[in-house]
């Protein structure tokens, strides 16, 4: 059975647990802005992504626009099955999509031979989602910002991904905290692959909230973390990853996805 992930930058993934493809958090076009305008945060990709082929599933962390963005969200079939947040729900039912599915921590959704579960996950400022995915061809589980639930149970899980860096801002502290968690999420879930996300991919950066961000930790540090017992993976944007052997390929199918130009 095939399991496969594809990193896109930032928080967004593409997800193939034998055939059942699930987009996550995707920002694959257009510009990502935070309130209150450009000048505060602004950044774009440095060449975009087209919607991969044969969806099923949307799957939301957030209701924020790096998890949740609007042009990115218009681009996809307003059919398509849609799981998030409760924040995250709203704003894709706002966008049109048919069929929403709001999960609170805790809560499980089945889709196939695939079971959902929602953990608690950061609170930005309203807690958001983790997700526990399971299924016959893997397990793997996911958190963007690093808040690891006390109530999330130990076991082993095939892949996990989450920031390895700290990022956080002067009086407020770190709102990524993929340094601290890492050590916690290693020991409960005794994952065989570390995917780092969120802080990745081919992206330009401008704005007031870039100049006063603080970073704590690097990849070197986060391999030295993992090396006993799981593999650390600095995602390239465009390459599948298949997650039983942890090893990488270029996509050579223009129908699965491409850069646009």
């Amino acid at each position: 059975m095939a399991f496969q992930a594809t990193y896109f930058g930032v928080n967004g993934w593409l997800l193939d647990f034998d055939g059942c493809r699930i987009l996550l958090d995707p920002w694959l076009t257009g510009p990502l802005e935070f309130p209150p305008g450009p000048w505060f945060f602004r950044a774009e990709l440095n060449q975009a992504w087209s919607v991969p082929d044969g969806l099923d599933l949307l799957l939301l962390t957030q209701g924020l626009p790096d998890h949740c963005h609007p042009a990115t969200l218009a681009l996809l079939d307003p059919s398509l099955q849609v799981v998030g947040s409760a924040g995250a729900a709203a704003k894709a039912s706002q966008l049109g999509f048919q069929a929403v599915k709001a999960l609170v921590p805790g809560e499980m959704f089945q889709y196939g031979e695939l079971t959902i579960t929602a953990s608690s996950g950061a609170p930005v400022p309203q807690v958001e989602n983790g997700y526990c995915l399971q299924h016959p061809a893997g397990s793997l589980y996911v958190e963007p910002h690093g808040f690891l639930s006390a109530d999330l149970p130990s076991q082993p899980i095939d892949a996990v991904i989450t920031p390895v860096l700290d990022l956080g801002l002067p009086l407020v502290g770190a709102f990524i905290k993929g340094k601290q968690v890492l050590p916690q999420l290693l020991e409960r879930l005794q994952p065989r692959v570390v995917l780092a996300s969120t802080s990745g991919g081919d992206v330009s950066y401008e704005g007031l909230l870039t100049r006063i961000l603080w970073q704590k930790g690097t990849m070197e540090e986060a391999a030295g973390v993992v090396a006993a017992g799981s593999r650390l993976i600095d995602p390239v944007p465009g390459v599948i990853y298949d997650l039983q052997t942890a090893q990488g390929r270029i996509s050579s199918s223009c129908s699965t996805m491409k850069m646009l130009p």
